[in-house]
């Protein structure tokens, strides 16, 4: 069945559906327009549009106030909400009292209030709303669910967890909107909570209690002039070019000059902020201890400027453990005039690397030897999981035996984890998630 749909926010986070609608699930996803504030952004996506399906009619346009009336005047089935974090409860409300089913990126929202208003909406409207877990779909993320489920590491006891952004996707946080904790909710809302509920998914358990610690301490102004970095440009886009490699310069990468330099003129936004100025106020290192109903114990840790990229969970039970490790990127290395190269083909193919880009789930029982558990290869975003998630959105799933089709709820339950995080590191306290308080019960998907 075909439906209506139309993007909420064509900045960088639509791209991917951008292209779904018009090109793998055109037939049953009708892209009919575009809701945004940024009128050069909308010309952005409509160049995409001439260039995936040259024939198709440009989706009309709107912007934000307009949405009640888009969802009217389109006939809408859905929206495809990908605005920054903290527009998520007001559109995402708005769009389902309108009478449009949501397909929101992560995270859910960024506050207590919002998780309400959300809940609540969907509540009283009964309308769909649908949470882009793509993690969940990761070939590799739904191999270490399956043998969680087996029973073979027996009751889960404990997880450690550890992610390690590098000085490529890390630092991008904070050169954009993200670095202030008032729009993204801190690395804490806006990236681990893809890490949470990757944790309540996997345990099938719902997070109750939380204490955690983190800070700034390798970005912003104070840690540069800590380590004698001396006067630095406010941006990366800059004359002459700089060889910094933490300078990001829009105008060399064409999708990034189209969707922020060519359009700060409407709204002033700067995509290319230096990760050591003024302004930031969101975390580079965290660390949190997450309780479980059922007794499992979590130590989690975010690392926002690390040498290499991916992460590691070792799950500890009463028949055993296993343990994944992931490595998305085995270095960053800075090329001619600054430009950062990724660095996972020079690696893999050094003789000697002492890291190597790829994938190991290892099992091993009690009184028994260590098995390497295969794991399939996924292509694409995420490690495969971007065009599983599509397909789920946008063609629906018979079967879903592992849970990962994600709604509200599970978005809550991330969203409270780090809500928690970010009051423990204030209060310096444990945080029950319940003190939260919530509208619906958090719990993670189907079993």
């Amino acid at each position: 069945m075909l439906r209506r749909y139309a993007v909420v926010g064509t900045g960088a986070r639509s791209q991917m559906y951008l292209r779904a609608m018009l090109g793998e699930h055109a037939e049953v996803a009708d892209l009919v327009a575009w809701c945004e504030p940024n009128p050069g952004r909308m010309d952005h996506a409509d160049r995409l549009v001439h260039q995936l399906a040259p024939d198709a009619a440009l989706p009309a346009r709107y912007f934000p106030e307009q949405l009640e009336g888009m969802i009217a005047a389109e006939r809408l089935d859905a929206v495809v909400v990908t605005s920054p974090d903290f527009t998520h409860a007001d559109l995402v409300t708005r769009a389902l009292r309108a009478g449009a089913d949501v397909v929101v990126e992560k995270p859910l929202t960024t506050t207590a209030s919002g998780c309400r208003e959300i809940a609540t909406a969907v509540e009283d409207t009964g309308r769909e709303l649908v949470l882009t877990f793509n993690y969940r779909y990761s070939p590799r993320n739904s191999a270490l669910k399956e043998l969680i489920s087996s029973g073979r590491v027996g009751e889960v006891t404990s997880v450690h967890f550890e992610w390690a952004l590098d000085t490529v996707h890390g630092a991008d946080y904070f050169r954009r909107w993200h670095r202030d904790k008032q729009h993204s909710g801190g690395l804490a809302i806006h990236k681990a909570t893809h890490h949470f509920d990757l944790l309540n998914w996997w345990l099938a358990d719902t997070p109750d209690r939380v204490f955690a610690v983190g800070g700034l301490r390798f970005y912003g102004q104070d840690n540069a002039r800590a380590r004698g970095l001396g006067e630095r440009p406010e941006r990366g886009t800059v004359d002459p070019p700089s060889a910094d490699p933490f300078a990001l310069d829009l105008r060399r990468d064409p999708v990034l000059r189209s969707l922020y330099w060519d359009a700060e003129q409407h709204d002033g936004y700067r995509r290319d902020q230096d990760v050591f100025g003024p302004g930031i106020t969101i975390e580079d290192n965290l660390s949190a201890v997450i309780g479980y109903r059922r007794g499992a114990s979590v130590t989690y840790s975010l690392n926002a400027h690390s040498p290499w990229e991916g992460y590691r969970v070792a799950v500890s039970g009463t028949e055993g453990r296993a343990e994944l490790e992931v490595v998305e990127r085995a270095a960053v290395l800075p090329g001619p005039d600054g430009v950062v190269l990724d660095a996972s083909a020079a690696a893999d193919s050094t003789d000697g690397a002492a890291r190597h880009p790829g994938t190991r789930l290892v099992l091993q029982r009690h009184w028994q030897r260590a098995e390497e558990v295969p794991v399939a290869t996924g292509a694409g975003g995420h490690g495969g999981g971007d065009a599983l998630l599509l397909r789920d959105i946008f063609r629906g799933v018979s079967e879903d035996p592992l849970g990962r089709r994600a709604g509200y709820r599970d978005g809550l339950a991330s969203v409270a984890v780090g809500l928690a995080v970010n009051a423990s590191m204030e209060s310096g306290r444990p945080v029950g998630i319940g003190e939260l308080e919530l509208t619906g019960r958090p719990h993670v998907g189907r079993q």
